[in-house]
């Protein structure tokens, strides 16, 4: 299929962090674009703001007249049930219809593709790769998996010839992808759901590593049992972050590169996981040949992804972080960062888990996890895409912390729940819809200080 004879692209799901990106990438592309999507949200606000036309209504009669099956690319979120009427009319129809994992590998195949894989740190290290590439003048589009604070988007740049991406492995969607460099942050196990074990997940990443013949080319960190370059912090590898300090709330640090040292790069996002994220992007980006000045400078300019340890408040007296962490191992992340920023201070998690497979799973792991928090509001379980399983739920997670301070809120008293705690830094975790609440808790914390 050549994406250059496609006039039309029609998004089934359009509203999806993923999707959102396609969307404006087609639309900057000069292809018309529109789609329909379940609920209004930020993001189709943004959407329909930059010219997209976009329907919360299933109905075939919305779909435009002049969307015809010759030149038309129907892009579709496995979210969406098989009796979507909209989605049916284009299967009886004849159209192409993909996944968006199918299209990313069709847009990978004809670019220059920059891959990042891992089951944590995908956002953050291709937000920071795109960042730098972008900033150092590269004809470069970046597809983020989340919202860049310096752009406000998910997506980065309109490059027609580079493109950053994250290589998913839920449901093994990176294996669609051409990537010419590539790394691989982690390999936890994870989305049990799909893969069943995790040998079965690590088989899938192997699969994903064999992508890049030239192991010169892939960026690994010290524990993976694939063959690539080593990526290590403090450790003796071909890159290397070391000599590193915290200045002004920011870690400064050196990075030991094969050919140089590139010294006091300053870097303002927290926790020992985000410097192993910035030490893969500033690999792939000096492998490709970005001039070392360039990408430090652009690393000291990275302000973040949106919900990855971002403030809401942050005074003397008091202060709010968000964060997406839904992994046992992100919520020890989240929880080293704070610790390290903030020490001797009584620190509130809110959490609501995500998936009940994930927390069947996972239950003895998040358990320990959360109980290493001073104090613990625990929402109920965010479905998602599942239905619920017995015995599974939020009372039977509680029961396994070994931390006392403890306490099973519904979301309309989470607020009050807040406020009462003597806790001096709160942190709101989850991929859920947690996210829809951090609003309303900044202003609630707001208005008792």
């Amino acid at each position: 299929m050549n994406l250059n004879q496609i006039h039309n692209v029609y998004f089934i799901g359009i509203g999806g962090i993923g999707m959102s990106n396609l969307a404006r990438y087609f639309k900057n592309l000069g292809k018309q674009v529109c789609g329909y999507d379940k609920t209004p949200s930020v993001l189709t606000s943004e959407l329909i703001e930059s010219g997209i036309s976009i329907h919360f209504e299933d109905n075939i009669n919305l779909i435009p007249s002049d969307f015809y099956n010759e030149n038309t690319l129907v892009i579709v979120t496995p979210a969406v049930p098989t009796a979507h009427s909209e989605w049916n009319y284009f299967i009886e129809r004849d159209y192409i219809i993909k996944k968006r994992a199918e299209v990313l590998g069709l847009i990978t195949k004809d670019t220059f593709c920059f891959a990042v894989a891992g089951t944590h740190g995908k956002t953050t290290t291709s937000g920071i790769l795109g960042h730098i590439l972008n900033e150092a003048g590269a004809d470069v589009t970046a597809f983020i998996g989340g919202i860049v604070e310096n752009y406000n988007s998910n997506l980065i740049g309109n490059g027609k010839t580079i493109t950053v991406v994250e290589a998913d492995e839920f449901d093994r969607s990176f294996l669609h992808l051409h990537p010419n460099i590539a790394c691989i942050t982690s390999m936890d196990a994870d989305h049990l759901d799909i893969y069943g074990t995790s040998e079965a997940i690590e088989e899938s990443f192997v699969e994903f590593a064999s992508k890049i013949t030239d192991k010169s080319k892939l960026f690994i960190t010290k524990e993976l049992p694939i063959e690539g370059v080593i990526c290590a912090i403090n450790e003796e590898a071909v890159y290397k972050v070391f000599n590193v300090r915290i200045g002004d709330g920011s870690y400064v640090f050196d990075v030991q590169t094969p050919t140089s040292v590139i010294k006091d790069i300053h870097f303002g996002l927290p926790g020992k996981h985000n410097l192993m994220n910035v030490l893969m992007a500033i690999a792939m980006a000096d492998l490709f040949g970005t001039p070392t000045k360039a990408i430090a400078a652009a690393v000291a300019s990275f302000k973040g992804i949106k919900r990855r340890f971002s403030y809401q408040i942050k005074t003397v007296d008091k202060v709010y972080i968000d964060d997406y962490a839904h992994h046992p191992t992100e919520i020890n992340a989240v929880n080293q960062a704070v610790r390290e920023l903030y020490p001797n201070q009584k620190v509130l998690a809110v959490f609501q888990p995500h998936l009940f497979s994930r927390t069947r799973d996972f239950a003895d792991d998040f358990a320990k996890s959360l109980s290493a928090f001073d104090e613990v509001l625990l929402l109920d379980i965010y479905p998602a895409r599942e239905l619920p399983m017995e015995g599974i739920n939020s009372q039977w997670l509680m029961e396994k912390m070994t931390n006392n301070n403890k306490k099973l809120v519904e979301k309309e008293d989470l607020i009050a729940s807040i406020l009462k705690s003597e806790a001096t830094v709160i942190v709101t975790i989850g991929a859920g819809n947690i996210g829809e609440l951090v609003p309303s808790i900044k202003k609630a914390i707001n208005e008792t200080l």
